[in-house]
């Protein structure tokens, strides 16, 4: 990521267009460190948010809804008591530096017209947020620091003290010369370095595109290079921060994971967004909301990833005593020799040395026999152990089915709990393993009535309905409740994921909606990121749910299978309904 100073600059400038004389209409703070105001502007209501985390510091508008915590924090209550109604007329920043002033033209207690103001400071570990008052003292700040804590303590009543002017060289300042003086001076050998360490308000990954940019090469040395470098430094930061528009790159996943307000050449292949508020928000809102349901899900995860360890270690030592079993022949053998030779063997005997009838060469073998036992029953013994080896493998084997279906299903409910979005779908989680069993029923904990999580519904570029399961008691309703036997079914091969229906209703369908349909079962699976995914696909009337099995469970022999690629781009598009044209 690249939220530096100039793409704050960037996010500033359409919030002035966008956001130009809003009024605050109310004010959220759902988690610790974000606080979100939403405005009242000329072309609608816009949510501004204010995220002053240290991993994650940015403002922008946004579309997300995050859950509120059931009592405002005590600052959340302050900004509504000093800003509700307030109206923006001014948007500052310190040059150079990521900090943002929001100016908002207010009434004091008595009714008399004031500006007040709000102060975000998106820089790192000392990221913070202050409503200072008409004086510039501090009314109260998101995190507070002492006074024996920094230089600059945030304590409600001092004076705001904004940060230190930042001592570097400001790019848009300069001009060939300049940029030809910093080639030829002292510093870093590489260039990217150099320019990061003589230049303000960039962050390194646009220093290494300028460096690529003017110089072709990332490890270009600063001190081999001429004048022409220098004009390309003058030309790169000339038309990107006068002219900064929203670039990323995504990752492998399709998500967005590198921007900056110019190309990004180092990791392959750019995009450009519609606007600096879109990729934002895009990038962060699904981030925060992966976070959140990764926090919100960590005990289940543990306790069902404990389940799966504990299966395992009991499955290999099953399998360990079921290759056991499978030598038992040889015992029926030597119960064999030891019956054809009884008449010679004598109690206390530590061993009987007979010949081997079952060996073409009929070789002289010493068995190891009990001394305490008789002829008889050393003989017994041996078809004792050879019955009892036999029953254990049935049993072993039997055994070992079960573990692996459990340790199959288990692995699904991971694979649920990796793609559970929202804390409904989460409690369907929780409910579908209690009622297995695997975890206890929360007896004392009261949770709020959700109403029933309904299947996934999308439609295809054919008009036709296709339903995706999300969890393993969904697909199971979707696939034997819900679909009619002339619907369609659709599977990832092999591998966990949703269940997938095309409600067809015995009608003929098109090749298009079957690819869609098989692009969601491969995106909704284990193998979202894979590429060539195979998907099974077959009439609901050829499944049946094998007897006591798991929930979403099926067996079919007869089917077809396509290959697709699950591509973020393409499902976005079948999911909003806006395809390819």
């Amino acid at each position: 990521m690249a939220f530096d100073a100039y793409f704050l600059t960037a996010v500033l400038d359409e919030l002035r267009s966008e956001a130009a004389g809003a009024r605050v209409e109310k004010i959220h703070q759902p988690a610790r460190d974000s606080v979100i105001l939403l405005l009242r502007t000329e072309k609608g209501r816009q949510k501004l948010l204010l995220a002053a985390n240290p991993a994650a510091p940015r403002l922008h508008l946004t579309t997300a809804s995050p859950e509120n915590p059931p009592e405002p924090p005590m600052f959340c209550m302050l900004l509504r008591k000093h800003l509700s109604g307030a109206r923006l007329s001014a948007i500052e920043q310190p040059a150079m530096e990521r900090c943002a002033s929001f100016t908002f033209d207010c009434t004091d207690e008595m009714g008399y017209p004031v500006q007040k103001k709000l102060v975000c400071e998106l820089m790192g570990r000392t990221c913070n947020i202050y409503l200072l008052g008409p004086d510039g003292r501090i009314l109260d700040c998101l995190r507070r620091v002492g006074l024996d804590e920094s230089n600059r303590p945030a304590l409600p009543g001092l004076l705001y003290q904004p940060p230190a002017p930042v001592a570097k060289l400001d790019p848009m300042a300069m001009d060939v010369t300049d940029f030809d003086l910093l080639l030829r001076g002292p510093g870093a050998d590489k260039l990217s370095d150099r320019l990061m360490d003589n230049l303000g308000g960039l962050s390194p990954l646009v220093c290494r595109e300028a460096a690529i940019f003017a110089a072709g090469d990332l490890d270009a040395r600063a001190d081999d290079l001429g004048t022409d470098t220098a004009e390309k430094l003058h030309l790169f930061f000339s038309e990107h921060l006068n002219h900064p528009a929203p670039y990323f790159v995504r990752g492998r996943d399709g998500v967005p994971k590198y921007f900056a307000f110019c190309p990004i050449v180092e990791y392959g292949e750019w995009e450009r967004a519609g606007s600096f508020t879109e990729l934002l928000d895009s990038f962060y809102t699904l981030r925060d909301r992966t976070d959140a349901m990764r926090q919100k899900s960590q005990a289940v995860r543990k306790t069902v990833s404990n389940l799966c360890q504990r299966i395992r270690r009991k499955l290999a030592i099953q399998e360990k005593e079921l290759a056991a079993t499978l030598d038992r022949e040889r015992l029926r053998q030597l119960g064999d020799i030891v019956t054809a030779n009884i008449h010679s063997i004598r109690k206390g005997q530590k061993f009987v040395e007979a010949e081997d009838f079952y060996d073409e060469n009929m070789p002289v073998i010493r068995i190891p026999i009990s001394e305490v036992l008789s002829p008889q029953e050393n003989a017994a013994k041996f078809y004792k152990d050879y019955t009892r080896m036999k029953n254990a493998q049935k049993e072993l084997t039997h055994q070992l089915e079960l573990g692996r279906e459990e340790l199959s299903y288990l692995e699904s409910v991971l694979d649920e709990l990796t793609r559970a979005d929202s804390e409904q779908a989460l409690e369907e989680i929780r409910q579908e393993l209690q009622a297995g069993g695997y975890i206890r029923r929360d007896n004392g904990k009261k949770r709020m009535k959700q109403s029933k999580l309904q299947p996934m519904r999308f439609e295809s570029t054919d008009g036709i309905g296709i339903y995706v399961g999300r969890n393993n008691r969904q697909n199971d309703e979707l696939t034997f409740k819900l679909a009619s036997k002339g619907d369609i079914w659709l599977h990832a091969q092999k591998v966990h994921g949703s269940h997938v229906i095309i409600a067809a209703n015995g009608r003929p369908v098109p090749d298009d909606t079957i690819t869609q349909a098989a692009q969601l079962a491969a995106y909704h699976s284990e193998l979202r990121l894979g590429r060539n995914v195979s998907v099974d696909v077959t009439p609901v009337k050829q499944l049946k749910r094998p007897p006591g099995a798991k929930p979403g469970m099926v067996i079919y022999h007869t089917y077809r299978t396509v290959i697709v690629n699950p591509y973020d781009s393409i499902v976005k598009e079948i999911e909003t309904g806006k395809p390819r044209g």
